[in-house]
């Protein structure tokens, strides 16, 4: 599933996809596969990404279904 939440939140703060790999340590690559749904990354990723985005877990990450 994709995770337009992820996406939109890089977006308001108008940072790239190769920004945010950059601060969080890894490829542009993995941040546009977790955007795209086909990577699910770690917890600790999870958590380095809602650091950089100002945002909680929850925000990011939790599917409401």
């Amino acid at each position: 599933m994709k995770n337009l939440k992820l996406k939109s939140a890089r977006a308001a703060k108008d940072m790239s996809q190769d920004a945010l790999a950059k601060i969080v340590g890894v490829s542009r690559q993995t941040i546009n596969a977790i955007e795209k749904g086909d990577y699910n990354p770690t917890i600790k990723l999870c958590k380095e990404i809602c650091k950089a985005l100002d945002k909680t877990l929850d925000e990011l990450f939790w599917d409401e279904e």
